[in-house]
């Protein structure tokens, strides 16, 4: 009887008249465990030596060994041995070695970056769409060199920060 499986994470179905349908149904709870709210300890290509049940990683782009194939998978070490889920576009998972999410996009993983039109931070929105360059001060009755260099100091960090464009 040919297996069928989910369309989208690939979760094994059970069959009409199928032998031992709990071999089936504990395979799609152990993806199931690994996908939801993912999380992994970090990104590697090689196997790690003691994994410890339910321990994950994010396969790096050149495994080696028993992950020799994997690139780019979630694996995730069971009683049963390696379980390998492939990433779908927009997946994230929390990254515990370097403290921030991976998103999977584009065929590739990329931790630590946030995509946003804007940030709302208690209703009142902090950050939103870069702004046109703002020129250095200049011209005025009164010439005053330190305010001068203060604020182009504060246009360059927010050009730097990507507030404002370059001028």
């Amino acid at each position: 009887m040919a297996e069928e499986q989910t369309d989208r994470h690939d979760l094994p179905l059970l069959q009409a008249g199928q032998a031992q349908k709990e071999l089936t149904h504990n395979e799609a709870l152990v993806l199931i465990d690994m996908l939801v709210m993912a999380s992994v300890l970090g990104i590697r290509d090689t196997v790690p030596a003691t994994p410890a049940p339910g321990d994950c990683w994010i396969v790096g782009p050149a495994p080696a060994g028993e992950w020799a194939g994997e690139a780019g998978k979630l694996a995730c070490w069971t009683a049963g041995g390696w379980r390998f889920a492939p990433p779908r576009d927009g997946m994230r998972v929390w990254c515990a070695d370097e403290g921030v999410d991976a998103l999977w996009h584009g065929g590739g993983w990329t931790t630590g970056m946030v995509a946003a039109r804007r940030i709302i931070v208690g209703g009142e929105p902090v950050v939103g769409a870069r702004q046109p360059p703002i020129g250095d001060p200049e011209g005025g009755g009164t010439v005053d060199v330190e305010a001068r260099a203060a604020v182009g100091r504060i246009i360059a960090a927010m050009a730097a920060h990507g507030l404002v464009a370059p001028s």
